[in-house]
């Protein structure tokens, strides 16, 4: 008896795919800068110091000064001798009206009147700060402008760029279904 198998080949389907992937290109040109600068200022004005030496009084000590202040200095000292003497007068008098008391005789009050009337002191009074000096100083102008920075941007926007990537899909090998029928013996 004779068997017989009958035999049976597959070979399954291959798919080929062959990808690249996609590139991205992002690119963004530099932002142009535009900085303008103004300079900062600065000014300062001084003034010289001022130095008054004021000698008056220590000249109408040493000389009586100017000829204005000296005639000033007697004419008041002559007034002020003036009611001196019309005070001393008036005590002498009123002395004399009591010329009955003991010490008021006319010898008395007029004969020890023997000091003769002086003139005024034509010249100031002396002291040790007679000339005043007199320093001053002014604070200085400053003036300050500060600096100015302007700064410009001019941005740029990116640049994006996709290139896409391949895709191929294609049959390696198709699916295929053999028989081999079994081999007969004819003999017979």
């Amino acid at each position: 008896m004779l068997q017989s198998v009958l035999q049976i080949r597959q070979s399954p389907a291959i798919l080929g795919i062959d990808a690249d992937l996609g590139a991205f290109s992002i690119t963004q040109p530099r932002a142009d800068v535009s900085i303008k600068t103004t300079p900062g200022e600065l000014s300062v004005q001084s003034s010289r110091p001022e130095l008054t030496i004021d000698q008056t009084r220590a000249r109408a000590a040493y000389n009586g000064g100017s000829v204005l202040d000296m005639n000033r200095r007697i004419y008041s000292g002559i007034q002020q001798l003036y009611l001196q003497a019309i005070a001393r007068r008036m005590e002498q008098g009123t002395r004399m009206a009591e010329f009955f008391k003991p010490g008021n005789t006319i010898a008395e009050v007029y004969g020890m009147d023997t000091e003769p009337n002086s003139f005024p002191e034509p010249c100031g009074t002396a002291s040790y700060d007679n000339v005043d000096i007199h320093f001053e100083t002014r604070a200085p102008e400053v003036r300050f402008q500060p600096s100015q920075v302007d700064i410009q941007v001019e941005r740029h926007r990116p640049e994006t760029e996709y290139t896409r990537g391949k895709l191929n899909i294609y049959m390696q090998q198709y699916a295929s279904i053999q028989f081999i029928p079994p081999e007969l013996n004819v003999q017979m």
